[in-house]
């Protein structure tokens, strides 16, 4: 069933007006677009739409716009056009006709991937116009007019995919295992990270449950400063070490490191790609308390031995014993199921050592380590007492990075 739409009697903007407030739920369908042109084209010049007040080209958008059912932009477009002459649909010819391509045009893709080892898609355009246009291969003539972005089209090709076999593919190193670290709800599973300050290297560890936290200075990142640093960094830690994560840099994923963990039992784990959360932690880390304390001025090579007396005696048992952390109480879920961590607990590590250790009702101290023995440390300074002392040695510290500089 067609229905006809007669409008020619409505002469006036009042009548449009009228038409308007009384068909709210009316809506007509043209059968083509050319009817819509048509039916535009003919209204502009009935109401003289070129000459008419912005008040009134209002009413008369509002009609067009009710009958055609076309969007705001694009009604302002057709308008446009159909006052400056006859409306009429555009014919759209194609920039560049040749779109289709054969098996035999992805097979010489394919094989350029493969002998190429697979280049980008601006590289390998660039290949296949040279074998046509240089080296005169007529059988690349029409892939050599193939878009860029085209290429990948026709790399996800059923054609492309049965025959390639050469993907790029990721070097895998065997040392330590690609997954997210676990720490089975007890201390022991540290994440590792360094720090860079110009001729010397601090390297950050942070236990994930209890949040302990030891730092050990490097002039330089060599089997021979590891296999002193490591059993250094680990010594002080008062609980066993079971799991080690770092990222996949090269100075802890490397056979030293490798055989210096494996000769303590202690499992090593890497990062896994595009999970940032993996070695979050630590990463904070280097912000919150590294770089806040020891800033980023220039410390000579020379004056490592230095800053690891300063960590061992006085920075780390700072952090441990009387700087507190913020742990997670509450994971709350929103309607899109993104994850929102509220920190509403503040303890200094020795506490949250002492809280999980009395919660899982087990002595996790290493042997020859009670807790009376670490009560001593922990409460023979206050808090304030032991920071303010921290200042001092932190002062005469960088006086002497200073002297050193200037030497």
């Amino acid at each position: 069933m067609y229905t006809i739409m007669d409008d020619s009697r409505f002469t006036n903007l009042k009548q449009l007006k009228s038409f308007l407030k009384s068909s709210k739920k009316l809506v007509i369908r043209f059968s083509s677009v050319d009817e819509k042109y048509e039916f535009i084209d003919k209204t502009v010049d009935r109401f003289n739409y070129k000459n008419l007040s912005g008040k009134d080209k209002r009413i008369v958008l509002l009609y067009i716009k009710k009958l055609t059912g076309y969007k705001r932009a694009q009604l302002f477009r057709l308008v446009k056009r159909a006052v400056e002459g006859k409306l009429t649909r555009k014919k759209y010819i194609r920039k560049n006709p040749k779109t289709v391509y054969t098996i035999r045009d992805i097979k010489l893709l394919e094989k350029t991937d493969e002998w190429h080892l697979r280049l980008s898609s601006l590289a390998t355009k660039e290949i296949l116009r040279r074998e046509y246009a240089i080296f005169r291969r007529n059988k690349y003539e029409n892939i050599s007019q193939v878009s860029v972005s085209h290429i990948n089209n026709l790399r996800h090709t059923p054609t492309y995919k049965s025959s390639w076999v050469n993907p790029t593919k990721a070097r895998t190193v065997a040392i330590g295992k690609t997954e997210k670290p676990e720490n089975n709800g007890i201390p022991g599973s540290i994440r590792v990270d360094t720090v860079h300050q110009r001729d010397v290297y601090h390297i950050n560890a942070v236990d994930e449950i209890t949040q302990w936290e030891v730092v050990v200075c490097v002039p330089q990142i060599t089997k021979k400063c590891l296999k002193v640093a490591l059993p250094l960094l680990l010594g002080q830690f008062p609980f066993a070490v079971f799991n080690f994560h770092s990222d996949r840099g090269i100075e802890f994923i490397n056979e030293t490191v490798a055989n210096i963990l494996n000769e303590l039992l202690i499992n090593q784990t890497k990062s896994r790609s595009r999970h940032t959360n993996d070695n979050a932690l630590v990463e904070t880390k280097n912000g919150s308390v590294i770089r806040k304390n020891m800033g980023y001025t220039h410390i000579p090579e020379k004056l490592a031995p230095l800053l690891n007396e300063f960590y061992t005696k006085y920075f780390n048992v700072y952090v441990n014993y009387h700087r507190p952390s913020l742990f997670v109480t509450e994971i709350r879920i929103d309607e899109k199921g993104r994850e929102k961590k509220i920190y509403g607990e503040a303890r200094v590590p020795y506490d949250k050592l002492k809280q999980v250790s009395y919660k899982k009702k087990k002595h996790f101290l290493k042997k020859g380590i009670t807790f009376e023995k670490l009560d001593m440390i922990a409460y023979e300074k206050s808090d304030n007492d032991f920071a303010r002392d921290l200042r001092k040695r932190e002062r005469i510290l960088f006086n002497k990075i200073s002297e050193a500089k200037n030497n």
